[in-house]
């Protein structure tokens, strides 16, 4: 398969989970969001030089290369592993020609596993980011609780002492946001994400995004 054909291929998908289209990198700090949303989800690709209705637009120049290592390897704590690929293919069946080329990027971000993996403002501050559809969308601190989690040992078990009793109790009214469920149960902030966080990765609490916010139900 060409390149072009190749390209043509992906782009019928459109933007999902997986796959997100740059027009131009104009801003390091922006693209290292996208790799943090992959990142820390599934994975995925950004196809570099293609606009948003998939036209072939191209890279324009070498610096918007350097940024796209920026964002990996700069402005992303820790580093992103990311791999680039570069493809050459005509905007149109018509354009033919070694002028008539667009080269497209594609960097391909893999899950990691040291996450959370947080991208850099230009402050410096640190947010690490979720893929939720064709969105990156920023972690919630039941997000960050959860990965701390993960890193515990396989064979950790959770203790149904009073603390979750009480969180379950009132979580028995479905897609409470975090707030919520702290007014209801009286519980400290920081103890209900933790508390929420265990019982997300035992299975017996899930979450759900709504735009705006983040919802927990019982499984």
């Amino acid at each position: 398969m060409d390149d072009r054909r190749y390209l043509l291929r992906l782009i019928s998908e459109g933007e999902h989970q997986q796959q997100d289209f740059k027009y131009r990198v104009v801003d390091a700090c922006k693209l290292a969001k996208s790799v943090s949303a992959f990142a820390n989800t599934d994975g995925g690709r950004l196809l570099i030089g293609v606009r948003d209705d998939g036209h072939l637009s191209g890279v324009r120049s070498e610096e918007e290369i350097f940024m796209m290592h920026q964002a990996a390897y700069k402005f992303c704590k820790p580093e992103a592993s990311i791999k680039f690929d570069t493809f050459h293919a005509a905007p149109s069946d018509k354009a033919s020609g070694v002028g008539g080329l667009r080269t497209i990027v594609i960097a391909t971000v893999p899950p990691s596993v040291r996450r959370p993996v947080c991208a850099l403002d230009e402050t410096g501050r640190k947010r690490a980011y979720i893929r939720i559809n064709d969105e990156n969308i920023v972690a919630s601190p039941v997000h960050l609780a959860l990965w701390r989690e993960s890193q515990k040992p396989q064979g950790t078990v959770i203790t149904y002492d009073d603390d979750i009793r009480l969180l379950l109790d009132v979580m028995q009214e479905d897609h409470l946001t975090l707030n919520r469920i702290v007014s209801l149960s009286k519980l400290p902030r920081h103890k209900v994400i933790t508390l929420l966080a265990r019982l997300i990765r035992f299975g017996t609490v899930r979450w759900e995004y709504s735009a705006p916010q983040f919802l927990f139900s019982i499984v």
